[in-house]
């Protein structure tokens, strides 16, 4: 797609992204496929995604920069080799998909969650309406992938972004067309993400697709570029990771670690935390999140007792910072993040797709105003 046929997409809304036309010029000009038979291959890191919030990668798909290694704790740097919140955006007017990708792990699924999530590509395309409509999935089979993601399309120029895995990490992805299609790449957007910390949930248990956490909902909703930093079981408030987040400048930091935390460490450390993050961000919105309330939680008294003592004390905290002057901290309680039917898990405790859905409705009222007010 020449810069003429991009300007045209950008026009009727298609686009994903805002940028300058010597900009998209300048990448169209730059990414050269390469041609298999009638293909037309697009290698992604030739224009870069989204997601990404450090260049200083080990690997271009990492999330947490090299240098990292060094200072987390080795699940958290085994965990920030998955590829979560990251999307690929570019527009085409192709009639037919491809994607071919390299898997790091031969784990591709989980025993509650699928191949899909875990390891697949999720392709969502912007519709008439102007919203993000969901596409194809990819269902993994190998570390080696090549599918279509979408044929048959109606014919017509559009935008396009593919989620990439949540639970496992990516060494190469490609994008195919037929060589006769015109193919753009979107350079990421340089408007401020909405950056979450956090958990398996944050991280992604148990989406079927890798566009159905609520932070990838979020994103298409607040139509805003999204980090996460969710690690799976290992979402702790750790120092070492605030110090990380603190180079990030975020429209809002959503702090969601009490799946991970006991009343006793919650007290100990979200404080902390947030005079941690406030110390470079004065103006950063800071959004404390209760954990959500286990499905089967009214039958267990030690669950009870577990939501009781982390969100007390991380009530406590909030209110010592309020009492303490410090601005633009916000708090969303966890009783009915998932609803009230019990219908919203997988296992009790990670959300199925209708949760993830729940969430992001729980969560968007307070981060659409704290964006607004920034």
């Amino acid at each position: 797609m020449n810069r003429r046929t991009f300007l045209a997409v950008a026009g009727s809304g298609l686009a994903i992204t805002r940028i300058s036309q010597r900009a998209c010029g300048a990448s169209a000009a730059s990414v050269k496929p390469t041609i298999e038979g009638d293909i037309a291959w697009y290698d992604a890191r030739q224009w870069g995604v989204e997601g990404k919030g450090w260049a200083d990668t080990e690997r271009y798909f990492d999330r947490l920069p090299a240098r990292a290694k060094a200072s987390v704790r080795d699940a958290v740097w085994n965990l920030s080799r998955h590829s979560a919140g990251m999307v690929l955006p570019f527009a085409s007017n192709a009639r037919t998909i491809h994607a071919r990708y390299t898997l790091l792990s031969d784990r591709l699924a989980m025993d509650h969650m699928p191949a899909t999530g875990v390891s697949g590509l999720d392709l969502y395309a912007h519709d008439q309406q102007k919203r993000w409509a969901w596409l194809g999935v990819a269902r993994p089979k190998s570390k080696n992938v090549n599918v279509k993601l979408a044929d048959g399309l109606i014919a017509g120029s559009r935008a396009y972004r593919v989620y990439l895995p949540l639970y496992n990490g990516v060494d190469s992805l490609e994008i195919g067309v037929p060589v006769k299609a015109t193919f753009t790449p979107m350079p990421p957007r340089t408007s401020k993400p909405l950056l979450f910390y956090g958990t398996s949930i944050t991280h992604g248990a148990c989406a079927s697709r890798p566009g159905m956490p609520h932070p990838a909902i979020l994103g298409r909703r607040l139509d805003r570029p999204v980090i996460n930093l969710g690690f799976s079981g290992n979402g702790e408030m750790e120092r070492e990771v605030g110090a990380l987040i603190m180079e990030i400048d975020a429209a809002v930091y959503v702090i969601d670690c009490l799946p991970n935390l006991t009343g006793d460490q919650v007290a100990e450390r979200a404080e902390p935390l947030v005079r941690q993050l406030r110390e470079a961000r004065a103006q950063t919105p800071i959004v404390l999140v209760e954990d959500r309330t286990y499905a089967n939680a009214q039958f267990k008294p030690s669950s009870q007792e577990r939501h009781r003592a982390s969100r007390a004390a991380l009530r406590k905290a909030y209110d010592r910072l309020i009492a303490d002057g410090f601005k633009h901290l916000h708090y969303i309680p966890g009783e009915g993040q998932l609803g009230d039917d019990t219908e919203g898990t997988t296992d009790s405790s990670h959300p199925n797709d209708l949760g993830f859905m729940r969430m992001a409705d729980a969560l968007e009222p307070t981060l659409r105003r704290t964006i607004k007010q920034a």
